[in-house]
């Protein structure tokens, strides 16, 4: 069964905090959500106009307030950068705390991702070393707080089928999954529906967004990644990728999370819902 959920990050364009952003999630039925967290305090995220979460913050109290509004976290944005020296020196201590807190909130994932550029001067064989390095010192975490680590698509290396493909195999963890993402696919230059039957064998979780007619004009093949959509799911040169996606997974007998990723007007996630929730019935 797919169960259709929301990103509160929709809603740090409007300068919403987290409590406004899944009261508007229960406003419009949703009882999914995604967040994402940061390691430390950001006086705009303290001040409600950015809908993160510190990792500083009581996950008990913190459950509660989503119990009241009877909503479920299917994962935990932890997308600090982890390929790369970057990720060794900030990156893995980031998901590790965003394991802990995962699994103090009962939520079973985590996400990560790369950056959006090559690292200068590193081969990508060298980049693929650090990388497993510093999977290696989350995946000790994961494993035992029995928190799944998924690997997004978004930047130059996690949009490389090859590199992926090396990445899982080194492993072959059962704590070390996908996330899809139907618009960082698809502005990368790649075919969404093609690199989800590739990766269908370690999918966990998945992000649906569309992307606009102009964006696609401007940036595909360009970029390898968005960080969400201003037009709502359905709306965008993306749509029928998107349909496609959905019934591979129904065909396939998929369980599991998507989240929805686009500009959080009321008219958006509306228009987004009602285009989703036919297809995921």
């Amino acid at each position: 069964m797919i169960q259709l959920g929301v990103h509160t990050d929709n809603w740090r364009c409007l300068s919403m905090g987290f409590e406004q952003a899944c009261q508007a999630a229960v406003k419009h039925g949703v009882r999914h959500i995604e967040f994402a967290v940061i390691n430390g305090q950001n006086f705009i995220q303290a001040m409600g106009y950015d809908p993160c979460v510190s990792l500083q913050t009581n996950p008990r109290r913190l459950r509660k307030f989503l119990d009241q509004l009877g909503l479920e976290v299917t994962q935990i944005d932890g997308s600090y950068p982890l390929m790369g020296p970057d990720g060794s020196a900030y990156g893995v201590q980031y998901v590790q705390q965003s394991i802990r807190f995962a699994a103090e909130i009962g939520c079973p994932m985590v996400d990560t991702v790369d950056g959006p550029n090559e690292i200068p001067g590193l081969s990508r064989d060298e980049v693929f070393r650090i990388t497993c390095d510093n999977y290696r010192q989350c995946l000790a975490w994961a494993e035992d707080y029995k928190v799944i680590i998924n690997v997004e698509p978004h930047g130059p290396y996690t949009t490389d089928a090859e590199f992926m493909d090396r990445l899982f195999r080194y492993f072959e963890s059962e704590y070390l999954r996908f996330n899809m993402d139907t618009g960082n696919t698809f502005i990368s230059g790649l075919d969404p529906l093609e690199y989800l039957q590739h990766f269908r064998k370690y999918l966990a979780h998945a992000h649906i967004k569309d992307v606009s007619p102009e964006l696609a004009a401007a940036c595909r093949g360009e970029e390898t990644g968005i960080g969400m959509s201003f037009v709502p799911v359905g709306g965008g040169v993306n749509a029928e990728n998107i349909k496609k996606c959905i019934e591979y997974l129904k065909q396939t007998n998929w369980d599991g999370a998507v989240s929805i990723e686009c500009y959080g007007t009321d008219e958006n996630i509306r228009k987004s819902l009602e285009f989703l929730r036919p297809l995921v019935a």
